[in-house]
């Protein structure tokens, strides 16, 4: 039997939720700003927003600044947000882990890196250190909680890391150490999911309702934001087109799969292309295989145009299935988009359905910030739910 009354009870909190970070997103995207022109903007109703920014004010994320001039009526009060507030973000990979700190705008005020170790334990004992460091050193900043970017799939009702083949760290509970041992709350997404959220709160993505990130690195990763929504899936594992089959008998995955999108597309299936050409390839990174490829090596050049076909024809299936109105490429090959743009487009709009336009393919030039403004895009997520 359904009950009518927990139905408009969750819709009446889904959209304070929704009209709560409008406020937020214009307030930090406009500030300064005033209670008018907060309410002319975002179609809302005066008293809407008046109790809204009173929330605001007195949870200390919203501050009140100077008045305004106007011709006559009453003087304008503008508002912007509480930069003391800040939070801490944490991008974990497979060969370097990122510890950073931010204002509540996304701007980054310091960032460490560090290897990571293939031990969790020894891992984990390095973060903790060096967010106790930055939480010595904040001045007084208000540190908000920890947001923390993962190469793999999280299970938020198990508190463990379940799918992570190119870390290898396996069953982790990554959460509660860090937790216990700061004081601070903690939150964890996958990587792919967490540029999502970054594209949504920092990349002024408000009339996108169906759009997919795509991250390039070690793997490959897919987050999915669908009628406005991130798609999570059973235990957090939607989104895993990275590790599809394309061809059965194809090349052993880090998964236990075979012949997987990403043994085609990834870094190290461009690495690998290099190779297999008779180069030589020791200890070469792909930053310096796109590198290679601008500095005029023919066989460097062939290599990227192989994963660039790899990576459009992985995304017809993306396409296929959920039919994005945007497609977010996000990773190290987005500084050399020109090699890459036209033939992944090319290979996406092969496959486009009879009339439906295809998805724009688009680069996140700040590919290196798109995960850590996620981290910092969970945080504010956690704290502006009604």
């Amino acid at each position: 039997m359904i009950d009518t009354k927990r139905i408009q009870g969750a819709s009446s909190e889904v959209v304070r939720d929704i009209n709560r970070r409008i406020v937020l997103n214009l307030i930090r995207t406009r500030h300064p700003i005033s209670r008018a022109d907060l309410a002319r903007v975002s179609g809302l109703q005066r008293s809407t927003i008046s109790l809204i920014v009173e929330q605001l004010i007195e949870e200390n994320w919203v501050l009140e600044g100077p008045t305004g001039r106007l011709p006559r009526g009453r003087r304008p009060t503008f508002l912007r947000l509480n930069d003391q507030r800040a939070i801490i973000g944490i991008d974990i990979r497979p060969s370097q882990t990122t510890v950073a700190l931010a204002d509540a705008n996304g701007k980054f005020l310091s960032q460490e890196a560090m290897a990571t170790d293939a031990d969790p334990a020894r891992a984990l004992a390095g973060i903790i250190e060096r967010i106790q460091r930055i939480k010595r050193g904040c001045q007084g900043r208000k540190i908000e909680g920890v947001g923390v970017s993962l190469p793999g799939r999280y299970d938020e009702f198990t508190d463990r890391l379940v799918f992570a083949p190119n870390l290898k760290w396996n069953e982790v509970d990554i959460r509660n150490p860090i937790a216990k041992a700061t004081g601070l709350e903690v939150e964890l997404e996958n990587a792919a999911n967490a540029c999502v959220l970054a594209a949504v709160w920092f990349d002024h993505m408000e009339d996108v309702r169906n759009f997919v990130v795509v991250t390039v690195s070690e793997g490959i990763g897919v987050g999915i934001l669908a009628n406005g929504q991130l798609v999570r899936g059973e235990h957090g594992m939607a989104g895993e087109f990275g590790h599809v089959p394309l061809v059965p008998d194809g090349p052993p995955c880090s998964c236990g799969s075979r012949g997987c999108w990403e043994v085609f597309a990834s870094n190290r299936a461009g690495l690998r292309y290099y190779l297999e050409s008779g180069s030589d390839s020791g200890g070469l990174t792909f930053p310096g295989l796109l590198s290679r490829a601008d500095q005029g090596d023919r066989r460097a050049a062939q290599a990227l145009e192989t994963m660039a076909h790899y990576l459009g024809r992985g995304m017809r299936m993306i396409v296929a299935g959920l039919a994005p109105q945007r497609i977010l490429v996000v990773g190290d090959l987005t500084h050399s988009w020109q090699r890459f743009g036209a033939i992944i487009e090319a290979e996406v709009h092969d496959q486009a359905l009879p009339g439906v336009p295809p998805p724009c393919v688009v680069p996140a030039y700040q590919d290196g910030l798109a995960r850590l403004r996620g981290t910092v895009a969970l945080v504010l997520q956690k704290h502006f739910t009604a």
